[in-house]
């Protein structure tokens, strides 16, 4: 059987599963065994991700590659389904190092190490299962999977008010999932066949209504995951409680979920819904970065100010997914990857500094790099390459998606003007809250009820390896990004032209006349044509 013969994606899938399954029958006493039975598993998925990536996957070809399918439950419709392209490939990848990581930082969970371990890898699987599926059902059932190990992970393990956490975070993305279902039913049973495939549905037909109705159901269900103003008020409470390893994952991989899910679903097999909501989304990521930048500045518990900066990051995705250029929805997936990466740092570091000094309440601390010079260290590069320091990933991303809006002919000046003033507020309010972490925890006079002498050691070598594992790519991506845009170019290119060829019809009718340009350029089509066109949309 030839490499390209052998069912990689399944594999690549259901190996951290069956490592979960076999968790409760390894012999273990005190979880030393579990947790490096664990990492082994967790590294030698990420490699079978690279080996299969390296030698399987065509960078040029937009298409879905791997493609794997097999009936599961023929009764339902429901198929194992997955395949990979320039939208997945990436955040596969992503997922693979966030969580081999996550594992590595859990060394010291000595509470229930097998049934911890054993959540972290069914998480894992599901995770995977979602950015590559290509059946609804199977979707939406990763997509449940997933949720449950991260309602225990914090209940359990999480701070103080774990269960108060732990139970928002579950009954709003419980809640937002029922919104999947009623988009995905209406869109399989519109038409003539039945099929839940999710590239026949991208190919189906709908009428305008219906079109516009699953487009509602899936912002709102991906909206809450990204997430996005006022679905957001769950992410704070889980972050805060959350431990290293929780939190790790949250903003390393699950917020990319909902980013990934907009463009797969509500941009490549809703186009024309997404003329009319595209500058509803512009302008709710104006309101997500000048909001959680405003909210992050104001707290006083370090990993809610993390998580609330997550919130002013996202949006730079959402004004990205809006902009309906090449560059703009490369930025978006840049940016994506780039948050990944550096929020994974930032509350990885948080969670090094918690076990030291056994708070997160930043005005409580104040000093501390003069004992834990390292973490100050990795703190300040992760902080700068936040706020989108120049050489760092961050800044290409959202100059990528500055670029992309300010270069689109779709929309008025006047609304691009708006558009990136206003974005421009929350680049400038950034810094001001990161250095501020840095003057506070770091810097900062000395609580004399803070003991400096009781805190323990400097980051040990398996922390500063876990840093050094996550802020190459940072400064790699930065330096040359093309390391990074090469896996999805080619992918990005052709989703803006596909939402593109939907504006014919939509500028024919003028909707939105204040905010779409007036001398929207779009390829000349007859009376005839556009009748038609119009007729089939609707």
């Amino acid at each position: 059987m030839s490499s390209l013969d052998f069912p990689w994606l399944t594999a690549i899938i259901t190996f951290p599963l069956v490592a979960a399954v076999a968790v409760p029958f390894i012999p273990d006493k005190d979880g030393k065994t579990i947790r490096w039975y664990s990492l082994g598993a967790g590294l030698l998925d990420f490699a079978f991700m690279i080996y299969a990536f390296w030698h399987s996957y065509d960078f040029q070809n937009s298409n879905f590659q791997l493609i794997e399918k097999y009936p599961w439950v023929p009764q339902i419709g429901l198929d194992w389904a997955v395949a990979v392209d320039g939208l997945s490939m990436p955040l596969v990848i992503l997922t693979g190092l966030i969580n081999t990581l996550a594992i590595f930082a859990a060394w010291r969970v000595t509470k229930k190490p097998r049934l911890f371990y054993g959540l972290i890898l069914l998480m894992y699987s599901a995770q995977l299962g979602v950015f590559m599926a290509q059946d609804l059902l199977f979707f939406f059932l990763m997509w449940e999977v997933e949720l449950v190990p991260v309602y225990l992970l914090i209940s359990i393990w999480g701070g103080p008010k774990r269960r108060y956490a732990a139970t928002k975070f579950i009954l709003y993305t419980a809640a937002a999932s029922i919104f999947i279902l009623v988009a995905g039913f209406a869109m399989a049973f519109s038409g003539e066949t039945i099929t839940f495939d999710m590239m026949a549905l991208g190919m189906k037909q709908y009428p305008q209504s219906l079109e516009i109705l699953a487009y509602t159901c899936f912002l709102v269900a991906f909206g809450v995951k990204l997430p996005i103003f006022p679905l957001h008020t769950w992410l704070p409470d889980a972050h805060g409680e959350a431990s290293t390893t929780g939190s790790m994952i949250l903003a390393g991989v699950l917020l990319k979920m909902g980013g990934y899910a907009l463009i797969r679903f509500n941009m490549e097999m809703l186009p024309d819904a997404h003329v009319y909501f595209a500058p509803v989304l512009a302008v709710l990521g104006i309101v997500n970065i000048i909001y959680g930048a405003f909210c992050a500045f104001g707290q006083t518990n370090l990993k809610r100010r993390l998580a609330y900066s997550s919130i002013a990051h996202m949006g730079f995705v959402l004004v990205g997914i809006a902009s309906y250029t090449e560059l703009g929805i490369s930025g978006a997936m840049l940016q994506m990857v780039s948050h990944g990466l550096i929020a994974a740092t930032l509350f990885f570091l948080s969670g090094a500094t918690y076990e030291r000094t056994h708070t997160l309440m930043m005005d409580k601390m104040g000093g501390i790099a003069k004992v834990m010079p390292k973490v100050f260290a990795l703190f300040t590069a992760g902080s700068m390459a936040s706020l989108a320091l120049p050489g760092m990933s961050g800044f290409v991303g959202e100059l990528m998606v500055f670029l992309g809006i300010a270069s689109t002919n779709v929309y008025s000046s006047s609304f691009k003007v708006v558009v990136i003033l206003l974005s421009a507020v929350g680049i400038i309010i950034t810094p001001i809250y990161l250095l501020s972490i840095l003057r506070q925890v770091f810097y900062g006079q000395k609580n004399e009820s803070f003991h400096l002498d009781i805190i323990g050691p400097d980051l040990r070598p398996r922390e500063l390896f876990i840093a050094a594992c996550l802020f190459l790519p940072i400064v790699g991506i930065g330096l040359y990004p093309k390391m990074a845009t090469q896996m999805y170019d080619v992918k990005t290119v052709e989703v803006a032209k596909h939402t593109r060829g939907a504006l014919p019809i939509i500028a024919h009718n003028k909707p939105y006349d204040l905010l779409y340009s007036s001398k929207l350029r779009t390829p000349k089509l007859e009376d005839s044509q556009v009748a038609s066109l119009i007729n089939a949309v609707k």
